[in-house]
């Protein structure tokens, strides 16, 4: 039997419902995607997972301090902040595809976060091509600011490792006998070459620079050739787990260096439970730690550790403080364009962000030409009793070296 076709009535009828429902679609996606005018979004990108997930969770935990603090004070002219976090996997090409969602798709005003320059290189060229302000939380290497990014801003850099280094050896512990060790990263490389240069400016000699790569299973062999070489002070370029297993092989093999200092991953609470009495001695640079300060910020400095322990439950560390430090760089400069009557643009902001001039617990803030911070400098800190004592800067000690460091049947 034939079926009768349809009338003009009920054909308008389906044509006006389906219609509505692509109309109704359509608006429940704008207003979805859309920012309320009492919202400020900043965007976040941080590895939180992967291998450097530790570390970018740690970054994210203190920018997530930084946005509560400014919400709970009432927000940014009298709008709240949105942090929107995304996850770069510890990969580069993740980090490009998020960077990309956050500028055209989420339309943030800046971008924040970051660890490693392998995944902040990427995310500051994007943040370039979309003209929007980034403030990097842990980034080093100096190739970064020697391109012309005007978009790109860091509060860390490389010479603040170095100085500090360069000075406590070459005044203080003058070594006959010295050792640069690095891992085989660009940051770790770049930082033993930086050293080896200011150390021959002060006439100190290095025997040996040896690289490994991370994670290196067995140190016996590098252990061997530095007592060949009677080598009486180590500065290690390696990371936490290096510094863990290199150290336990030294005294497994009798070798008391006069100074053992590992600038990157020893200044942690956790590598002093992880190593329990072996830690004391060891040297470290740290940029802040709680009760290590950056002086008149004491007040500053203790509700950090406060609103930090009450929204995570534990001690905060100096990666953590690098993340506060980067968002509430954003924050105050995105606080001087509303205040000054602007748009709140990226142009604006990245402007008010050369002329910032703050104090905060980790550093005087305060940006050059290229982005890199003018003062970011660290503290030498040596393990003694289980704490960290800042030995270096003669203006920041808080006690003195131990050196040369006691033999291990000695302890």
């Amino acid at each position: 039997m034939r079926k009768k076709p349809a009338t003009y009535q009920s054909f308008f009828l389906t044509f006006f419902k389906r219609c509505s429902i692509i109309t109704c679609l359509l608006m429940l996606v704008l207003w979805s995607r859309a920012t309320p005018a009492t919202v400020i979004k900043i965007g976040e990108i941080n590895p939180l997972s992967g291998r450097l997930a530790k570390n970018g969770i740690e970054i994210h935990q203190g920018i997530e301090v930084a946005v509560a603090e400014a919400n709970e004070a009432g927000g940014i002219g009298g709008k709240q902040l949105r942090l929107i976090s995304r996850d770069d996997q510890s990969r580069p090409d993740v980090a490009i595809s998020r960077a990309e969602e956050l500028c055209s798709w989420e339309k943030v005003v800046a971008l924040t976060g970051g660890y490693v320059d392998s995944l902040v290189g990427p995310i500051a060229a994007v943040a370039k091509k979309y003209r929007i302000p980034y403030v990097a939380s842990a980034s080093l290497q100096k190739e970064l600011t020697q391109h012309k990014n005007p978009y790109f801003f860091r509060v860390s850099r490389l010479q603040g490792f170095v100085e500090p280094l360069c000075g406590i050896l070459a005044e203080h512990f003058k070594p006959q006998h010295l050792a640069i060790l690095h891992a085989a990263t660009p940051g770790s490389t770049e930082l033993a070459r930086d050293l080896e240069r200011c150390f021959k400016t002060h006439g100190l000699k290095v025997q040996l620079i040896d690289k490994f790569r991370p994670c290196t299973p067995d140190f016996t062999p590098l252990i061997a050739k530095l007592a060949d070489m009677k080598i009486d002070v180590i500065v290690s370029g390696g990371f936490t787990p290096d510094h863990i297993l290199l150290v336990r092989q030294l005294k497994e093999n009798k070798m008391s260096p006069k100074a053992y200092i590992g600038p990157f991953g020893i200044a942690y609470e956790s590598f002093i439970r992880a190593m329990g009495k072996d830690a004391d001695y060891l040297y470290s640079t740290c940029a802040w730690n709680p009760g290590i300060t950056e002086p008149g910020t004491e007040a500053t400095s203790k509700a950090f550790v406060q609103k930090f322990r009450q929204m995570f439950k534990r001690q905060p560390n100096t990666t953590n403080m690098h993340g506060y430090t980067s968002a509430g760089a954003l924050i105050a400069a995105m606080k001087t364009v509303l205040h000054n009557g602007r748009p709140l643009t990226g142009d604006n902001i990245r402007i008010a962000l050369t002329k910032l001039d703050l104090v905060l617990p980790m550093e005087h803030l305060a940006f050059g030409k290229n982005g890199d911070p003018l003062h970011y400098r660290h503290m030498v800190v040596q393990i003694q009793k289980g704490k960290f004592v800042v030995v270096y800067p003669p203006d920041r000690a808080t006690g003195q070296p131990v050196y040369p460091t006691p033999s291990w049947d000695q302890r």
